[in-house]
């Protein structure tokens, strides 16, 4: 797939999604938002899926929307700006937050506009020291889109968030972590390892287990205490029939490592 600016691979239950235009910073155009619709799409609903993960190739993890594909029109008609958005944008993110695995960012690099919405999409970022976020879209006249709006103040506080939108600051990894926007900085030569060592531990952890984590806490902020006690009640009443828990449970009386099949 180098020919639509992105690498995929997919072994051992880790599908990964590797963003490569270094030339444009990996900046997204619409077809690599096709390919990676047509990757995920791929993959979602096999059963052997345990993480999905998301990274940059060069020194950005994504740069934004390619700008090209954005050129205001000089006709009388106004180019739809939403129209990539409501194509793309909205159905990745929708997609990223409801699949049933763990989706990880590694931030190898910079990330801007919507590549900064991309990785907080993702439910865990691991993240260089090096990297850093910028929202940028004032500058051109735009607001953060993809879900931004909602990420940043949810993640830091509506002043932060705002602050971010209006003055264009850098914020790096470093930062980010300590504002609770990331899960985690680390030095740029132990990124790899890093990551990898937090990849393999999601790919052998009880993967239904992960999912219904992430549902349940994804849909806290819209539901009442008592819905959100439901639904606790019925994700648990589920995962107590799964082998995975039935293993989880042997291999604590046994005090020995489970050996989790994601089932």
């Amino acid at each position: 797939m180098n020919d639509s600016g992105i690498l995929f691979s997919y072994a051992d239950g880790v599908a990964r999604i590797t963003l490569n235009r270094p030339e444009r910073l990996n900046s997204l155009n619409d077809r690599m938002h096709e390919k990676i619709a047509a990757v995920i799409a791929g993959v979602e609903h096999d059963p052997g899926l345990r993480v999905l993960v998301f990274t940059g190739v060069g020194r950005a993890f994504c740069a934004g929307q390619d700008q090209s594909d954005r050129v205001p029109s000089t006709d009388d008609k106004p180019r739809d700006l939403g129209q990539s958005l409501e194509t793309y944008c909205k159905p990745l993110v929708l997609k990223l937050r409801a699949l049933p695995v763990p989706v990880v960012c590694a931030l190898n690099g910079l990330a801007a506009g919507v590549g900064s919405t991309l990785a907080l999409a993702c439910d865990i970022v691991i993240a260089a020291k090096s990297a850093y976020f910028l929202q940028g879209f004032s500058k051109l006249g735009l607001l953060p889109d993809a879900g931004a709006t909602q990420f940043l103040p949810q993640l830091i506080g509506p002043a932060r968030a705002i602050g971010l939108a209006m003055l264009n600051e850098k914020l790096d990894a470093a930062r980010a972590e300590q504002w609770g926007l990331i899960w985690r900085c680390v030095d740029d030569d132990a990124f790899l390892s890093e990551t990898q060592a937090l990849i393999d531990q999601l790919a052998h952890s009880a993967t239904k287990a992960l999912g219904l984590s992430k549902r349940a806490i994804y849909a806290a902020p819209g539901n009442t205490l008592a819905q959100q006690l439901d639904l606790e009640i019925a994700s648990q009443r589920a995962l107590g029939y799964t082998d995975d828990y039935r293993e989880g449970s042997a291999a604590f009386r046994e005090k020995r490592v489970a050996q989790f099949r994601g089932a």
